[in-house]
């Protein structure tokens, strides 16, 4: 099996290189920070797996999401599976709808990972059922969210957002039912725990 792996994590990349490299399934694993020449290497090395990070720093504008997005439409028959530090709900559900084959944890040990992978190569997909089912927040519900959590008050959410104060409401209010949550500081909270909104917003 031969994986490549796009990560801007230099130190990530050599011990994923030496926990896997010593399996015979492993014909070739090689890393790359190269985002320009990406689609090249692709073609070249033709991987069974592409690996790619979420956060990929300052190599490029997209975060690994929205690359996969992009690649996909140049690779459609590309294998990628997201590996990731942020093992949220919203990031799983997302990498599953643009076309990903998997999403893995940054925190799964080596052997798991190989076990996975070879599935993934098979033909399999791998996405971790969720523990509880969260409705999706439309894009004009997760504007008030993160707005909320910026501690901006209805009126002006709805001077920003250009809707009515009444919208504004509405739409906390289907916030609430969704998430299941009775207060806003709840909503903020849960909301962070699935990924709809970063801490550093509040």
């Amino acid at each position: 099996m031969k994986i490549l792996l796009v990560d801007d994590h230099i130190l990530f990349a050599k011990s994923l290189s030496i926990a896997l490299c010593d399996n015979p399934e492993i014909e070739q694993f090689s890393s790359t920070k190269d985002i320009q020449d990406l689609e090249k290497q692709i073609a070249t090395e033709l991987p069974d797996i592409l690996l790619i990070d979420i956060n990929l720093g300052g190599l490029t504008d997209e975060d690994g999401l929205m690359l996969t997005q992009h690649l996909l439409e140049r690779f459609p028959d590309q294998k990628i599976v997201i590996l990731s530090g942020y093992n949220l709900p919203v990031y799983r559900k997302e990498a599953k709808r643009i076309g990903a084959r998997g999403f893995i944890s940054k925190d799964v040990e080596p052997d798991e990972l190989l076990h996975i992978l070879l599935t993934i190569k098979a033909g399999a997909t791998h996405f971790p059922r969720e523990e509880v089912f969260i409705e999706e927040l439309t894009d004009g519900e997760r504007k008030v969210l993160e707005l909320v959590a910026s501690g901006v008050r209805r009126r002006e959410i709805a001077e920003q957002l250009f809707i009515s104060e009444r919208t504004v409401s509405n739409h906390l209010q289907h916030i609430f039912e969704k998430l299941q949550v009775s207060s806003t500081v709840e909503m903020i909270t849960k909301a962070i725990k699935l990924g709809y909104i970063a801490q550093s917003v509040i």
